[in-house]
């Protein structure tokens, strides 16, 4: 039950159309309203904790990806597009800017001449690993109010969810 001392803004703009339109059902506005407001924070906060080791989200994703293929942190970048749901043109910038700074490289494919392999360089890993690291204890923060049960359930209701979607 929500009293009036823990009432967030999206209590306030249920309670906005519940005196303009007493009968809309506002559950899912309320439900998504928060989930919108939380991915939004924590996608600022996500980039603030990528800054502070040189990167933005996008080129963390990148990194990140590479990272998480296993050894030998080898992908296409066809393979990196279609993971990172990005166009080869969006995908090419980050890729320019994260072999420049060598953080990766791009190297011919040795089962297709035609094709590049992206490789992740050995600072590059040690950097995704370190961003990594920071960007888990930002959400892990963020969790605090939770308990760990809560924290199970929640993630449980937001897979059924997405799955839904």
């Amino acid at each position: 039950m929500t009293t009036e001392a823990n009432k967030d803004a999206v209590d306030a703009i249920i309670d906005q159309w519940a005196a303009v339109r007493p009968d809309l059902e506002t559950a899912p506005m309320e439900l998504f309203g928060r989930i919108y407001r939380i991915a939004r924070a924590m996608g600022d906060a996500m980039e603030q904790a990528y800054g502070r080791h040189g990167l933005s989200r996008g080129e963390f994703d990148v990194v990140g990806t590479l990272r998480r293929s296993g050894a030998p942190y080898t992908l296409s970048p066809r393979q990196l597009s279609a993971t990172l749901m990005l166009t080869t043109g969006g995908m090419t910038g980050r890729l320019d800017k994260l072999e420049k700074a060598g953080l990766l490289c791009r190297k011919p494919d040795p089962h297709d001449r035609r094709g590049l392999q992206v490789v992740i360089t050995d600072r590059g890993l040690a950097l995704v690993d370190e961003a990594v690291t920071a960007g888990v204890e930002v959400q892990r923060a963020a969790l605090t109010g939770l308990t760990e049960e809560e924290v199970g359930v929640l993630s449980g209701l937001l897979r059924k969810l997405l799955a839904g979607l």
